[in-house]
């Protein structure tokens, strides 16, 4: 029988449940601790080098729109206020350039890109089509439509051009990569690589098209999770066609009260983070522009260009680590990441730095009390993870992450930086503990959704591709 999780590594051996007054002591100390860590962060933000640098990032990423345009969403889930008061409205000019640089094409022109795709005219293919877009994806526009059954629907269309300029830029990505790395150094490599990876995946609608659909059958009849079915046969490598789903943005949410934003928090943190120990797969983009809340309640999940299917064992592999970081058996960790070849330099890693390194990860869905997700504890997790200039657990970094664990964590920190934005609040280890320990579910949204899973056959992944990992191991 799994032990159960202590409340912290600084209360090592209580259980929990146990000693509130230790408790309270312990999660101030644990606040502490990702509040020291992101102050790290801070002063190295702080270099003017490091700012300048920024600046000349913007200006070779200005011409390389797909890359570009990736790397902004990559950044608006980081937290600005890292970036020290005098330099911050400068750092989101620059950072506007990446996330504003889609191209700006006519109605003509991008009705141009289904007619030619589906090969008759467009009111032949629709009933009818809103010129005007409702909202932006990284190589296209949605637009809003009717099919001549009566139905609605969304239709995501490619930029014109933009799978040949993505082709282009991910050529020659590897000749930017010192001048990006400067300016932020966390633009690793493997980040890099993820960034290839996931706009490749996306160039293909007809793939992402039968892959959502497959999405959506599977959370039919959920209490609060919604995903858009799509049209495959209406879909084409440039057009994708979807059921249209009106609901409030990611800005918009942020504005709600404090409870609504808290339950909002908790469904994107059950779909994008749990449904990887549910069902063995899980959506490896999660953005802010993803995401819509009906006027039902339900939050509907978008985009699934990157979407991943991982070994049953890989999955247990990474809940049987999650457990032993909670329960602070460091030899333990040491020994099980040494076997799946995490570590293949066991000389130069302690127990203690192993364990602290995926503490500093994954510590905020440990600790068993309510917790308030900032902009600033999401960022600071995330930078001291993968900056190459932080002394800290120097050695795990130099190590080998096989690629599907790379996929994973990469989706955990986003969901975290997302969190982040919407400054939710929960008890976020309680609900892990379902997924980690098969405990029975404490939050009303758990309840719901545990019944929801019993109402249904036995879940098992959906059929179907997952989307081509790398061959080989990126650095952690």
């Amino acid at each position: 029988m799994a032990k159960e999780l202590p409340t912290s590594r600084l209360a090592r051996g209580t259980k929990l449940g146990m000693a509130v007054a230790g408790n309270a002591i312990r999660a101030q100390r644990t606040r502490r601790s990702m509040r020291g860590r992101s102050e790290a962060v801070r002063a190295r933000m702080a270099e003017d080098s490091m700012i300048r640098a920024t600046e000349q990032m913007v200006m070779v990423l200005g011409t390389m729109k797909g890359v570009a345009m990736k790397l902004g969403q990559m950044l608006s889930v980081l937290d600005l206020d890292l970036v020290p008061p005098e330099h911050r409205e400068r750092f989101q000019r620059r950072l506007a350039v990446l996330r504003d640089s889609a191209p700006s094409v006519s109605f003509e022109v991008m009705t141009a890109v289904i007619e030619e795709d589906f090969g008759k005219p467009l009111n032949e293919v629709f009933a009818e089509f809103s010129p005007e877009p409702i909202a932006a994806a990284s190589i296209g526009q949605v637009y809003l439509a009717r099919l001549h059954d009566g139905r609605q629907v969304a239709v995501k269309v490619q930029y014109p051009g933009i799978d040949a300029a993505v082709r282009a830029d991910l050529k020659n990505l590897a000749m930017f990569r010192r001048i990006l790395q400067s300016a932020m150094p966390w633009v690793t490599p493997a980040v890099l690589d993820e960034l290839r990876l996931n706009l490749e995946s996306e160039l293909d609608y007809v793939a992402e098209a039968n892959t959502q659909k497959q999405i959506a059958e599977l959370y039919t009849g959920h209490p609060f999770i919604f995903v858009p079915s799509t049209f495959p046969e209406l879909s084409t490598t440039r057009v994708l066609v979807s059921e249209y789903f009106p609901g409030r943005g990611f800005e918009e949410i942020r504005e709600l009260p404090d409870t609504e934003r808290d339950r909002i928090g908790e469904i994107i943190y059950r779909f994008y983070v749990g449904s990887l120990f549910t069902f063995n797969e899980f959506c490896g983009d999660p953005h802010p522009g993803n995401l819509l809340l009906g006027a039902d309640g339900r939050v509907a999940f978008l985009d699934f260009g990157l979407y991943n299917r991982m070994d049953p064992d890989h999955v247990q592999f990474e809940a049987t680590c999650i457990r032993a970081a909670a329960e602070e058996r460091a030899e333990d960790l040491r020994d099980l990441m040494i076997e799946r070849g995490v570590i293949d330099s066991p000389e130069e890693i302690t127990p203690e730095e192993c364990l602290e390194y995926v503490l500093a990860a994954c510590e905020w869905a440990l600790v068993d009390e309510d917790l308030t997700i900032t902009p600033e504890l999401a960022s600071g997790a995330f930078i001291l993870a993968v900056d190459p200039r932080a002394s800290e657990f120097a050695g795990m970094k130099q190590q080998n992450l096989p690629p599907e664990h790379l996929f994973s964590r990469r989706a955990d920190f986003l969901t975290f930086g997302m969190l982040g934005q919407l400054e939710a609040t929960g008890n976020w280890h309680r609900i892990a503990r379902e997924w980690l320990y098969g405990d029975e579910p404490v939050t009303e949204l758990g309840r719901a959704h545990h019944e929801w899973l019993a109402s249904r056959p036995s879940p098992t992944p959906t059929t179907g591709p997952a989307k081509k990992t790398r061959k080989r191991a990126a650095k952690a």
